[in-house]
């Protein structure tokens, strides 16, 4: 129902009777306004369909006429159309009419009803009023089809954006999905890196148990010394119920050692490394002890903490690369008067680059290392942060770029007074060979059992044996001026570095001293060996097999065939 362009200004005119029509019709288009003179009713419901502002009708042309169609249309109007109607009324004031009068204005909605006679003004007047009302009407109109354009058009892009959204949730989707999938890729190979750790943990533990108690065996038959018999047997004894033990620790991820606390004076036992740390420390790093006088005993292990200073140290001196000073602290912190609550602060402060923020949250992971691949093994500061803890401790770190770094392990106070031994990683007193010695042997060997073991056999060959409990405190015994003929290690060890990492450290001090390197899990490392150009003799072995494995690492002749090397 909406009116067409041409007849958005018309007025139909219907008025059948007498001259009233044709003189409004003329009277309206002189005033500029368009005007259609309607025949009869059928004309006017048309013209109404084909378009109109307004209607004028002389209510005697409605009397008697079927109206159905007029009242119809003016019912199918739009919501926005309200044609405006003006009638004009006789004098006529019957009930009768005054009723189909009522039915009229309520049929037709809008209506103003002008009684004869009517001025040419009126007229005039109420026609203009019905063009603006009808104007307002058409204004409705268009802002209710821009309404409609404006959300035929919202709806579109809703439709668009959501089928926007649809493809980008559907590649989230599959970047969830394919994150998922690496996700669980990357737990498997965690899982398989911690299965194979696990299994080169036991195969190495348990081939150091075969070790003792197959060599023992082979000892055995050798002595007539019943001492040495006995201290074998023992040795076997308790490699078996080692093995036991380890039986029932098959989920732990690696070997661990319990530790053995007593009273220990720190001034007296780190302050006895202080050549160690120098000849495990490059020329250009000093170390410095600050103890207090009235530092208090702590309840550590003494053999752990000198493993852990050293740690330290060697971590304080890769931190220093153009060199500088290591600071040792060991202070009181007393408590709140509780037994228990004294502490011992014990420090290691070195000058060097520092670490950041998100270093320092990993730093203590097991493996977790910022040195380059062969540099270290990532367990040093993780070896350090168990021991603390195991000693009932605690250990703190303070470092930031460019300002160096601390970290202080806080130790509980002991009740008891220190005893007068001493127990430390190497003896640096090296004796050289007495009189029928084929040589001096830096024996390297966290494993008691182990070492006692191979200490016999060394002794058997005719070797004077030193021992060292790890990599680092080798290295303080190889100082210049020592009398070590080869140097013979475990490859797998705690304390930061390994075997073939020791043997690398050992060839850049002395270039051409003879290096031997056992395993019980030889294959691991047998290709960073080889590339050192140093052999690994498997576990467990015979005495043959160490006598020959020594043979070929001190002979000047290099078997690059490796005809001669023992059994793999």
């Amino acid at each position: 129902m909406q009116a067409p362009d041409h007849g958005a200004e018309r007025v139909l005119v219907f008025a059948p009777i007498g001259r009233d029509g044709r003189a409004t019709a003329e009277l309206l288009q002189r005033g500029s306004i368009d005007a259609k003179l309607c025949a009869d009713l059928a004309e006017l419901v048309r013209g109404l369909e084909a378009g109109a502002a307004a209607a004028f009708i002389a209510e005697e042309g409605l009397f008697g006429a079927d109206t159905d169609a007029l009242f119809a249309w003016a019912g199918a109007q739009p919501p926005w159309s309200d044609l405006p109607f003006v009638i004009l009324t006789s004098h006529q004031e019957l009930p009768a009419v005054t009723a189909w009068r009522r039915r009229l204005v309520a049929a037709l909605r809008t209506v103003a009803l002008l009684e004869r006679p009517v001025q040419a003004i009126t007229l005039t007047s109420a026609i203009q009023a019905a063009l603006r009302a009808r104007r307002r009407q058409y204004e409705v109109r268009a802002l209710l089809q821009a309404r409609e354009r404006a959300a035929v058009d919202l709806e579109a892009q809703i439709i668009a954006r959501t089928r926007e959204l649809e493809t980008a949730n559907g590649e989230l989707r599959t970047q969830i999905e394919e994150r998922a999938r690496v996700e669980e890729s990357l737990r498997q190979a965690q899982k398989i890196e911690a299965i194979g750790q696990l299994t080169g943990g036991i195969a190495h533990d348990f081939n150091n148990l075969l070790m003792v108690i197959l060599g023992g065996l082979d000892m055995v038959d050798r002595q007539t010394d019943p001492a040495r018999r006995k201290r074998l047997m023992e040795g076997m004894r308790q490699a078996a119920q080692r093995g036991a033990g380890l039986t029932k620790q098959l989920l732990a991820f690696s070997r661990r050692q319990e530790l053995k606390p007593e009273p220990v004076d720190l001034r007296r036992q780190i302050g006895g490394m202080q050549e160690l740390l120098d000849r495990s420390l490059r020329g250009d790093v000093h170390v410095r002890f600050e103890f207090a006088d009235d530092v208090w005993p702590v309840a550590v292990d003494p053999g752990e903490l000198e493993l852990v200073m050293l740690n330290l140290a060697v971590n304080a001196r890769d931190a220093m690369p153009n060199g500088g000073t290591i600071v040792v602290r060991a202070r009181n912190a007393p408590g709140n008067g509780t037994p228990g609550d004294d502490l011992v602060r014990l420090s290691v402060t070195d000058t060097g680059t520092g670490m950041s923020r998100e270093i320092q949250a990993r730093v203590f992971e097991p493996f977790f290392t910022t040195k380059d691949i062969g540099k270290g093994s990532g367990l040093g500061l993780a070896q350090v942060h168990g021991f603390a803890e195991q000693s009932g401790g605690s250990i703190e770190i303070d470092s930031a770029i460019g300002r160096g770094t601390t970290i202080t392990l806080v130790l509980p106070r002991s009740s008891q007074a220190p005893g007068p031994d001493e127990h430390h990683l190497v003896d640096l007193n090296i004796a050289r060979p007495g009189p029928g010695k084929t040589g001096s042997i830096l024996l390297v060997e966290d494993d008691d059992e182990v070492a006692a073991l191979v200490g016999e056999m060394l002794d058997q060959l005719g070797y004077e044996v030193t021992r060292a409990a790890s990599a680092t405190a080798a290295l303080g015994a190889l100082a210049n001026g020592r009398a070590i003929d080869i140097l013979f290690s475990d490859v797998m060890m705690p304390g930061g570095m390994n075997g073939v990492e020791l043997a690398r450290e050992a060839h850049a001090r002395r270039p051409t001293l003879p290096i031997l390197l056992t395993s019980g899990f030889a294959q691991a490392a047998a290709r960073a060996a080889a590339e050192e150009g140093v052999k690994i003799l498997p576990k467990p072995y015979r005495i043959e097999e160490l006598a020959a494995a020594l043979q070929q690492a001190t002979s000047p002749v290099d078997d690059r065939d490796g005809e001669n090397s023992p059994a793999h």
